[in-house]
């Protein structure tokens, strides 16, 4: 509409000046010779017949019958474009020029209007996009924000901040999800609380009573030693509990009073436990200590996970030898199993079992991966070229710092 506008009006406004140029030169010559025809400067003819046909322009002489383009230097040095229409008959030559400077004038002049509306035009519908982009957009990033300003102690709903709109529709239904997860958080809470309590309880007097029996004087060492089993059982219950209500709150719990856990005495209290599982096995179990490394991470969650990494290679090697190696910067196991039969890095996922011996429910790795994704601490599983599995558990880098600082 811009355009068809522009292009009338500037139409409109060069004919109205041709015209009024046209009409005060008519009259200019008619006062200087009122004998002579009056004429336009914007169409001009000429008639010749085969006598004058030599007054006829050079340029023109040998132009057949229509209209032709023509553009040339006027005498003056300028350069002019006319169309110049051609009749040729046996006796009459007629010519008609027509001035095309005004059309191209013309041209220009709604190139220039154009090009100028299509600027303004951008630049107004830009921020006309950007105000209503600010005005649509502005409630959601407040919500965002909101968002992210959120806390769990602090639980304001956010409905009632916005319109009632579409964004307002979306703060109601995040307001209605947090109650959901405020109230199955509180459940969790709950149910954890209670299940600290069941479990603790009954362990406490498991160990109480074991500690009582093993002071008897007239126990017999066979008793003793199963007595001890039962001790070494209630502690590794206890831990496990400990260490799987972290799990259930995915938190980092230091250890008590800000001390770094040897991890040496933990892996020898592991292995001790364990080289009793081997006992009906042609299996040697070998505990290497090549640096007495301390780590910034509670006793409980070292031994739940080297329970199950040291576990697994008792359960699945039949004959051979078993190492755990202690290292400055982690723990390696290896045994001469059977080795992998899945790729490793599908083992860590729950209900997954690296041989299948119908032993086991595939949730040790699933544990020790969780608590070393907790932790910040590396886990990796290998077949040995030789047979046999290989494990590996790394610090993390902020636990080697902390121990460097100690």
């Amino acid at each position: 509409m811009s355009a068809l506008y522009t292009r009338r009006a500037t139409e409109n406004a060069l004919v109205n000046d041709q015209l009024r140029r046209d009409v005060d030169s008519m009259v200019d010559q008619v006062r200087t010779d009122p004998s002579r025809l009056p004429g336009t400067s914007i169409l001009e003819a000429w008639t010749f017949s085969q006598r004058t046909s030599y007054k006829i322009p050079l340029a023109w002489q040998k132009l057949p019958t229509g209209v032709h383009d023509i553009s040339e230097t006027s005498p003056d040095g300028k350069a002019t474009h006319y169309k110049l229409a051609v009749r040729r008959s046996d006796d009459i030559l007629g010519f008609i020029r027509y001035d095309a400077s005004r059309e191209e004038l013309t041209s220009r002049r709604i190139n220039a209007i154009l090009l100028l509306s299509v600027v303004l035009f951008t630049i107004l519908s830009f921020a006309i996009g950007a105000s209503s982009a600010s005005r649509v957009i502005s409630p959601v990033l407040e919500l965002a924000q909101r968002l992210r300003g959120a806390h769990s102690e602090k639980n304001e709903p956010l409905a009632p901040s916005f319109a009632d709109d579409e964004v307002g529709e979306l703060a109601t239904a995040l307001d209605s999800y947090a109650t959901r997860l405020t109230q199955l958080t509180e459940r969790d809470k709950a149910f954890n609380a209670d299940v600290s309590h069941e479990l603790r309880t009954p362990l406490t007097i498991i160990s109480s009573t074991a500690e009582l029996m093993l002071g008897a004087p007239e126990l017999t060492p066979k008793s003793r030693e199963r007595l001890l089993r039962i001790r070494r059982a209630v502690s590794q219950c206890t831990e496990l509990t400990e260490t799987l209500l972290l799990l259930s709150r995915s938190e980092r719990a230091p250890p008590d009073n800000g001390v770094l856990t040897n991890v040496t005495q933990v892996a020898r209290q592991v292995v001790e436990i364990h080289r009793e599982t081997l006992s009906n096995k042609p299996v040697e179990m070998l505990l290497i200590e090549d640096a007495q490394p301390d780590v910034f991470m509670p006793a409980t969650v070292l031994s739940v996970a080297l329970n199950n990494l040291i576990g697994n290679a008792c359960r699945y090697t039949q004959t051979g030898t078993i190492t755990v190696r202690i290292t400055a910067d982690g723990v390696r196991v290896e045994d001469s199993g059977p080795g992998l039969s899945v790729p490793p890095e599908q083992l860590f996922a729950r209900g997954v079992r690296g041989v299948e011996t119908g032993k086991g429910a595939g949730l040790g790795l699933a544990i020790v991966k969780r608590l070393c994704d907790l932790y910040g601490w590396q886990v990796s599983l290998a077949s040995r070229e030789e047979g046999g599995t290989v494990a590996e558990l790394l610090y993390s880098d902020r636990d080697r710092a902390r121990t460097s600082r100690y």
